[in-house]
């Protein structure tokens, strides 16, 4: 009827942040929130949500992540802190030696060589088994309903399937990527704004992983039709792999900062970031947001956690140092010191040893409330779509390096360094925020400011996720938003920052928080700017 573009936005907007005494579904899309919501709403708890919109965002953002794709999950349930980690490991076949033979030089990006063991199934299957209130079939009925009956696509999802179809046409000749194609673009192009995309096959797919409690996945049918798929495509990944696979309950990590507990994943999570870059910040004072020297301060700090983490993260088994050590007040004072007052510094690795991503939150009125995130890795991951099942494969395997001596060496067995990390912030024994912000390497750079936002800087939820932000990308370089104040960025780059003004915000992470008064139990939320998020609460 109308004839407008539903991706271009002249004009200034604002959202407010949502209250709610209820219950809150907060997702980086409607179609996401809404099945949280509707869990909810038949009084399910936070964790039945949280399941629901996890089966939900594969059918509604395919886009960032798949039903062969991994997660992780910070759970506050009746009092404590649980963390899931739902990643899982290299084919035991997979080698270095084996991609050499096969003329690569690297890990490929694309393909049936970087596929991992897809923990996100399982992970989904732990959290209901141990916390879910409502039968199974019920909290995934959203997510068949949306694959059977179809949904109309948002603008932002939209925009990424045109990225990716572009992307995979590369590819089209390959026999293994033609279930991309069947799947994902099946009348020959992409999805656009208010179309609708079903897919009879991840209906069918879902209803199996429902019906046997995600056992077909890795044990039965499902796992068949992978293993019969990757044999016919000389792929590593077998059903030995799959049956072999359990998510692992983690203690989840923490550090103290201004009186508030900030909790990540640990290794092989790269959360961990976060906590030793609050770490080196908490030796300072900040009195303003928008200041010269809270920027400076914040970009070296992240700089040194993160040469850190990219060096030393893997495996935890394969780590040759602790996460204990990481984080030690001692090494943070240390890294401290180097930060100049008024210059950039190129960071290097130091030793600790002395002597297109989904993100969402959901929380309920009895206080229990999750943080979680599940990821392809790139976009549709690694453009393999097992036939007639609508499982998208993760390329996870990316993260290894091609580097047999590395502690995060491509080995058959082992778990990559990961990008994806929920947040979790928490007072004594009370529970404060489920939050997160999805983007690859933007990933603890956001947690790190959106905390801050928060608790430095006395921004609500709202505010603390649309304050223009910047991204260290490596050595010197630095980006910042369109709308970062253009005097700060002159500052920044008299101090030796090398800066570029990113002018698309997709690539600033995109996230959400809920918040919980500890007295009153009211949830007060926020959700992202940068893409289609929306808060579903009552």
């Amino acid at each position: 009827m109308f004839k407008f573009d539903a991706q271009d936005y002249p004009y200034a907007s604002k959202r407010h942040v949502v209250y709610a005494k209820n219950g809150m579904s907060c997702v980086g899309n409607p179609s996401g929130a809404a099945a949280g919501l509707k869990v909810l709403l038949k009084g399910g708890n936070a964790i039945d949500a949280a399941v629901a919109v996890a089966c939900a965002q594969p059918v509604v953002e395919p886009t960032g992540n798949g039903l062969g794709a991994d997660c992780f999950a910070l759970i506050w349930y009746k009092g404590k802190l649980y963390g899931i980690n739902g990643s899982g490991p290299l084919p035991m076949a997979a080698s270095i030696a084996k991609l050499k033979e096969r003329g690569f030089e690297s890990i490929p990006p694309y393909g049936v060589e970087p596929i991992d063991v897809p923990g996100a199934v399982g992970g989904w299957m732990a959290m209901h088994e141990r916390f879910g209130r409502l039968p199974l079939e019920e909290v995934m009925a959203p997510a068949i309903d949306y694959a059977e009956n179809g949904y109309p696509v948002s603008p932002n999802i939209s925009r990424l399937w045109e990225e990716a179809y572009k992307n995979y046409s590369k590819y089209r000749d390959r026999p293994e990527f033609k279930g991309w194609f069947d799947t994902f673009a099946p009348n020959d192009t992409w999805l656009r704004p208010g179309d609708v995309f079903k897919s009879h096959d991840m209906a069918e797919t879902l209803r199996e992983i429902a019906r046997t409690k995600g056992e077909s996945f890795y044990r039965g049918a499902l796992a068949e039709k992978i293993d019969a798929f990757m044999k016919e495509h000389n792929g590593f990944l077998s059903k030995e792999d799959l049956a072999a696979y359990h998510p692992e309950w983690v203690e989840p990590l923490k550090t103290d900062y201004r009186g508030y507990d900030v909790w990540e994943i640990p290794p092989n999570s790269h959360g961990i970031t976060v906590l030793m870059a609050l770490n080196i910040l908490k030796g300072f004072t900040f009195g303003e947001r928008d200041t010269i020297d809270t920027l400076h301060k914040q970009i070296e700090a992240m700089k040194l956690a993160f040469v850190d983490t990219m060096e030393y993260v893997a495996e935890p088994s394969h780590m040759i140092v602790t996460s204990e050590q990481l984080l030690s007040q001692k090494y943070a004072d240390d890294r401290r010191k180097l930060i100049k007052p008024d210059s950039a510094i190129m960071p290097e690795v130091g030793d600790p040893r002395y002597s297109s991503t989904v993100y969402f939150a959901t929380a309920d009125a009895e206080g229990n409330m999750v943080s979680m995130i599940q990821s392809n890795f790139r976009g549709f991951g690694s453009g393999i779509v097992v036939p007639g099942t609508g499982i998208s494969l993760n390329d996870r395997a990316q993260n290894f390096r091609f580097d047999e001596k590395h502690p995060n060496a491509y080995e058959g067995g082992k778990r990559p360094y990961h990008t994806i990390i929920p947040a979790f912030i928490s007072k004594g024994d009370k529970p404060i925020s489920a939050m997160g912000i999805m983007g690859g390497w933007m990933q603890p750079q956001a947690h790190l400011q959106v905390i801050m936002n928060m608790i430095d800087f006395h921004l609500n939820p709202q505010q603390a996720l649309d304050a223009p932000r910047w991204q260290w990308i490596g050595g010197k370089k630095v980006e910042v938003e369109h709308d970062m104040p253009n005097h700060l960025v002159r500052l920044l780059q008299r101090m030796g920052h090398d800066i570029v003004v990113q002018p698309d915000p997709y690539h600033m992470g995109r996230g959400q928080v809920i918040l919980r008064d500890p007295e009153t139990g009211i949830l007060c939320a926020g959700t992202e700017k940068r893409t289609d998020g929306q808060i579903a609460s009552f």
